[in-house]
């Protein structure tokens, strides 16, 4: 009866008004802002983003542009599947398992040849037809050893392949296969003129993913180094690059090829791209594809020096600060350098009116010229310049490797006090040129001259400093040679050179 009265109570019918009021008014509210507030579907209908049609007419070409390369590139870009076959002798335990764990019982251990295989990966660019013929430019590294090589092309088909040549200075090589079908050629463009900054496209193989092309831009020109000291230079690009690319086409905006892909830098243990990416610049090759296929070899031009970077020092004594060029520091005797007359100490700053900016670059303008060319060889001998004109000749392994041809055949560095401290040597220690290198079998190395010696004299003349020494190998050694040195506190004499 209690529970009956307050539940009919004045006060609780009130609160329940009040109640159904305010859940009332907020639903009013909550309708009312649903049909004011339009959706963001309906926010987007009424206030699209527009984008500028300049901005997409823009956008539009460019992708049109990387298209058309695409088009073009990918039927001259092939794979290459190379297989390198070698033999070795391995134990062979046919009396298991006593034999396994004890030898033979006479003594001698037989053995068997087995066969190893190992699969290669590349790529390459059709660069010439004849007859039938295509031929392939590729890096020497990706078909070196190889007995097997297999061509790949875009459109699916493998043909057999043959090795035309191969030139391991520049790490380039050519390789051949026959059909009927029609393969587009590679139009090769012109890599000087080339810029930091141009598009560069990378097209081919990288990890065995067919006719892959990547972008990027040129990040620099005119690089050195790189493995095994390839004598060329090359074009840095940041497009991605990978194992696999290598002998695959760089290619500038128009499709024409620039670069050879040949190796890429790279700070992790994947050896996968970083954005360092190296090519040989095209016009390094054009000469290759002609001798690969005219006769399968590669001549170079040889002078017979050997060439240095010198410090900064020793271009401040030699009166050379500020100039551009090589060092020769040694003489094949002989050669034709040494026909022709320049002299150890010469500095060469142009070959044919072209300037040098160091020794790689030098290396290169010489190989390039074709034995029996005369060049001119512009150098600085004692602060003043001079024009010497060589015949080049054929580059050969035996004469470059003639040690007993190389004139003097050390490789000497002013004794400044801070070379005194790197060697740890007293600052009152007595000569003026360091002895740093001697070559075995040259004669320096004949008459006992060694690495650490201390050069005060050339043939009974003292000189005051590596210009000096350079002008009495010059003037004083028309007939013989020899050395006045310090080793350890010992003054002494070398024997005597008889040229």
């Amino acid at each position: 009866m209690d529970i009956m009265r307050k539940l009919s109570s004045k006060n609780l019918l009130v609160f329940n008004l009040v109640l159904i009021g305010v859940i009332f008014g907020f639903f009013l509210a909550f309708l009312s802002f649903s049909c004011s507030t339009p959706s963001r579907t309906a926010r987007a209908q009424e206030n699209p983003v527009i984008i500028p049609a300049n901005a997409l007419e823009t956008a539009e070409s460019l992708q049109t542009a990387f298209r058309s390369v695409a088009d073009k590139v990918l039927p001259s870009v092939v794979e290459l599947k190379t297989v390198s076959i070698s033999r070795q002798q391995v134990p062979n335990f046919p009396g298991i398992p006593w034999e396994f764990f004890f030898g033979p019982r006479d003594g001698q251990r037989q053995s068997q040849e087995r066969e190893f295989r190992s699969q290669g990966l590349g790529s390459g660019i059709i660069v010439r037809q004849e007859k039938g013929v295509y031929y392939v430019l590729t890096n020497n590294h990706v078909v070196e050893g190889a007995t097997e090589i297999i061509v790949a092309t875009n459109d699916g088909k493998e043909y057999p392949a043959e090795l035309v040549g191969k030139d391991e200075r520049r790490d380039l090589a050519m390789v051949s296969f026959k059909t009927a079908d029609f393969f587009p050629l590679a139009v090769l463009g012109d890599s000087d003129e080339v810029r930091v900054g141009d598009w560069a496209i990378a097209v081919g193989n990288p990890l065995g993913f067919m006719s892959s092309v990547t972008m990027g831009i040129v990040s620099a020109v005119g690089r050195t180094g790189g493995p095994s000291n390839s004598i060329t230079d090359f074009i840095q690009t940041d497009t991605s690059i990978n194992q696999g690319n290598s002998g695959g086409a760089l290619v500038n905006i128009r499709g024409e090829v620039i670069g050879i892909n040949t190796w890429i830098a790279s700070n992790n243990s994947s050896g996968g791209s970083v954005g360092l990416g190296f090519a040989i610049p095209v016009n390094n090759a054009k000469r290759t594809i002609n001798e690969f296929i005219n006769s399968g070899t590669i001549n170079y031009g040889w002078l017979g020096v050997s060439l240095n970077d010198p410090e900064r020092d020793v271009l401040q004594v030699l009166g050379l600060e500020g100039k551009r060029g090589a060092l020769a520091t040694q003489v094949f005797l002989g050669s034709p350098a040494d026909k022709g007359g320049i002299k150890p100490g010469d500095f060469i700053t142009h070959v044919d009116g072209r300037e040098v900016r160091g020794t790689n670059q030098l290396t290169m303008m010489v190989g390039d010229t074709k034995p029996g060319e005369r060049a001119v060889f512009t150098v600085i001998r004692g602060g003043a310049s001079m024009d010497i004109s060589v015949r080049i000749e054929a580059r050969t392994e035996q004469a470059a490797a003639d040690n007993k041809k190389l004139w003097p055949g050390a490789y000497v560095l002013p004794l400044t006090d801070e070379l005194k401290t790197r060697l740890d040597l007293d600052r009152n220690a007595k000569g003026t040129l360091f002895v740093a290198q001697v070559i075995a079998g040259s004669p320096a190395d004949i008459i006992g001259l060694k690495e650490g010696d201390r050069i005060t004299g050339v043939n009974g003349e003292t000189f005051r400093d590596i210009a000096g020494f350079y002008r009495l190998l010059r003037e004083k050694t028309d007939k013989e040679l020899w050395f006045e040195f310090i080793r350890g506190d010992s003054p002494l004499e070398t024997l005597k050179f008889k040229k």
